[in-house]
């Protein structure tokens, strides 16, 4: 089938930019879930018949629209946590949008380049390019998943493939939709039936698969109590303010020692390293023996030989632990390629951070149980929660949204929390600065939640649960080893098909 290698004309540029635009509308808090499956359709369908060039410029104005609005709340950080003029932040925001535009741009581009099947492009190419994509953006740079398409379905049946495939072979499931949408408008009168009959059938599939529990609940529950003492970020590292952030969260926390099983405090709640902070740790030490309540929180750790410092948690019971973040935010914890970039942000006086990586699992004993752990960034990588696997009994995350303010993040960080829930099928308590603190289920589901930006007790009780998920297994590899597959065979076939059409 020949394919027009005309230009796109400014109107599909436009549309793009829209659809790409209306994208986060999927996402939380609006949680519109079927923008998620309808916004790329339109991609796709200005897509099939395009020039490699028009799909790649296609693609770019669809990245533009879709970070421009979904992530624009990363300037309010930069701007007033960074020292950095709101002009300054909008720049330097939208320069990361604009290397992010690529990704789309290029699953356009090297699907039309090596798939010469319209069909096969759209129904087996795009769905693949379009995950493997998604999966090269979690690790490039340390990786910046967010939109990824699969959260946007966290409230849908196709969730029931979560603990199966990921939030990855959910992507994947989200394109297919997509495809066999536009598919339905393309194709003749047999392959609209093919369609619609394979919308019916992954649809309906999904029924029988979210009956299925992949975990199985233990006889044990525990008590908890999320403390959100709600600090501005403004103050939190304020020498003069550092006793009474320490009062609040011990005043917030008096009635629940000895009543509860655990008491969680947020990222960096104790606003002073480790070794500065004896006397508060030695007062903790004693309520918890005294009470038999397991306490963990957030605190900064310097390790006083090498003089490196971390992000860390500890946990303070039965047994004491500590787990050091592993995966650092880039330009917010640590600055990559700090030779060469630390000059230039020297001379515009921007402050960065400069954190070490932590190592080991993150696994801790807290209240007698064994817990998978993670400090804020964390917990959007599934690969990384479930390397506590199969050990731990549920999850905790302990997290600080409040760098961006009243915008879309904390919305769409606690998406991604519950789909590392549904993935490993166990609880999830998230604790958290100024909001949203939640406890979550295996399924996914907000048990209970926080407001955000005031001061909050959240008390409830998590189930403890064992067994492994087929995603807990096999992490994000048997998506992407299929949608690799799926590429060679693609590009295989389209070297054939471009060497028979030479020979003739």
């Amino acid at each position: 089938m020949e394919r027009s290698v005309k230009k796109s004309p400014v109107k599909h540029f436009i549309i793009c930019l829209i659809a790409g635009a209306s994208l986060p509308l999927a996402f939380a808090p609006i949680g519109y879930a079927v923008i998620g499956i309808i916004s790329p359709a339109v991609l796709f369908f200005l897509w099939y018949k395009s020039s490699p060039k028009s799909a790649f410029i296609l693609g770019y104005a669809y990245g533009l629209g879709m970070f421009g609005t979904g992530v624009n709340w990363l300037h309010i950080s930069i701007n007033l946590f960074g020292g950095v003029n709101l002009a300054g932040a909008l720049f330097a925001t939208y320069v990361l949008v604009a290397f992010l535009a690529l990704y789309p741009a290029v699953v356009g581009w090297a699907g039309r380049k090596y798939c010469f099947s319209n069909s096969a492009w759209l129904l087996l190419m795009v769905p693949a390019l379009w995950t493997l994509a998604e999966w090269c953006r979690s690790w490039i740079l340390t990786g910046f998943p967010w939109l990824n398409l699969g959260y946007s379905q966290t409230d849908t049946l196709l969730a029931g493939f979560s603990p199966v495939f990921g939030a990855y072979g959910i992507s994947w499931l989200v394109c297919l939709n997509a495809a066999l949408l536009v598919y339905i408008f393309y194709a003749a009168k047999p392959g609209k039936l093919a369609a619609v009959t394979g919308l019916i059938f992954i649809w309906g599939l999904s029924i029988p698969v979210n009956s299925i529990h992949w975990t199985t609940p233990d006889a044990e529950e525990k008590s908890v109590v999320i403390i959100q003492a709600a600090i501005p970020q403004e103050l939190k590292w304020q020498p003069e303010i550092q006793k009474r952030t320490v009062d609040l969260y011990l005043a917030l926390s008096g009635p629940y020692w000895g009543i509860v099983d655990f008491i969680v405090w947020p990222e960096t709640a104790i606003p002073m390293f480790y070794h500065q902070a004896d006397e508060l740790i030695k007062d903790l030490q004693t309520l918890t023996k005294y009470h038999n309540t397991g306490f963990l929180s957030g605190v900064p750790f310097m390790d006083l030989q090498t003089r490196k410092y971390y992000n860390s948690i500890i946990v303070i019971g039965r047994n004491n632990g500590i787990y050091l973040k592993r995966h650092l935010v880039p330009f917010g914890e640590y600055l990559p390629m700090d030779r060469w970039l630390r000059p230039i942000l020297n001379i515009l006086r921007i402050p960065m951070s400069a954190f070490s990586p932590g190592t080991g699992r993150p696994l801790l004993e807290v209240a007698g149980v064994p817990a998978g752990v993670s400090i804020c960034y964390e917990d959007v990588f599934g690969e990384e929660i479930i390397d506590a696997m199969p050990e731990a009994k549920f999850h905790i995350n302990v997290s600080n949204d409040a760098w961006f303010g009243d915008s879309l993040a904390p919305h769409q960080h606690l998406q991604m929390a519950r789909m590392r829930a549904l993935e490993t099928g166990r609880y999830l308590v998230r604790s958290t600065n100024t909001g949203i603190s939640a406890i979550i289920d295996e399924r996914g589901k907000i048990v209970s939640r926080s407001p955000q930006f005031e001061p909050d007790v959240l008390v409830g009780t998590v189930r403890m649960f064992s067994g492994s998920t087929p995603y807990s297994l096999f992490g994000n590899w048997l998506v992407i080893t299929v949608s690799i597959m799926v590429l060679l065979i693609c590009s295989i076939s389209n070297s054939k098909y471009i060497k028979n059409r030479s020979d003739q």
